[in-house]
């Protein structure tokens, strides 16, 4: 089974996100700031309904966070979890605020986080994964006291699963943090094991790493890259179980 993890950046590169997915044919996608919009693709990016269905992904799990007008409609923008496989569960968890539909990007406050949960199974392979989009802080990765709290959250919820987990996300914590920490008691850090230098592409000036998979100590991993594709301005990253 093969899992690809993406921050969508709001679907701007769309064809090339299209072109990824379409090459990579991976059997689950994770994407945080995935974009939802009636009426489907624009000008100005892909929603994730038209990249789903061009990709073939029919089964389709999504937790928006914030929504707003947009061309006199309304988008939604959250995490989504695209599956070739159907899911045999899901579970939306509140970890701080919760949808916010009349967003504003001045005067809301844009740190709504939650952990979504899908099971799937496929063949001899039954599967927990989890999908995450970090609090963000914006002078450091660090991490915070609201980091840790989320973090402890997310690492309790996997030691209620029975069975394999893949944890992917865009975290917003650097690999050195306290909090990045906390879920390495529980689970296997495949982009510290890679010695990963960054996960964002040239599109920004922040070389960084913040985006991570993680998996449960009971999977093998086949194989583990961060891709160097212009997708976002976040690298995906692909694992093989």
């Amino acid at each position: 089974m093969k899992i690809l993890q993406l921050n969508a950046w709001g679907g701007k590169l769309g064809s090339q996100i299209i072109a990824l997915l379409q090459r990579e044919q991976a059997d689950v996608v994770c994407f945080q700031e995935a974009l939802r919009f009636p009426g489907g693709r624009s000008f100005l990016f892909d929603d994730i309904d038209s990249i789903a269905k061009i990709t073939g992904y029919e089964h389709i799990n999504f937790s928006p966070h914030v929504g707003y007008p947009l061309m006199k409609r309304t988008a939604q923008m959250g995490l989504v979890i695209l599956s070739r496989h159907q899911f045999t569960g899901a579970v939306i968890t509140p970890l701080r605020l919760t949808y916010n539909g009349d967003f504003d990007l001045i005067a809301s406050d844009y740190n709504i986080q939650s952990l979504q949960h899908v099971s799937i199974k496929h063949g001899m392979i039954s599967l927990h994964v989890l999908n995450y989009h970090g609090y963000h802080i914006h002078e450091h990765k660090n991490g915070s006291p609201e980091t840790l709290r989320q973090c402890k959250l997310i690492k309790d919820y996997i030691s209620t699963l029975s069975g394999p987990v893949v944890l992917c996300g865009d975290f917003n914590l650097a690999p050195q943090s306290a909090s990045i920490a906390l879920i390495e008691e529980k689970m296997v850090n495949l982009v510290t094991e890679a010695h990963t230098i960054s996960t964002r592409t040239e599109l920004t000036v922040k070389q960084e790493v913040c985006d991570y998979i993680f998996t449960s100590s009971d999977l093998s991993v086949k194989h583990f890259v961060v891709l160097d594709d212009v997708v976002s301005d976040h690298r995906a990253l692909v694992l093989e179980i």
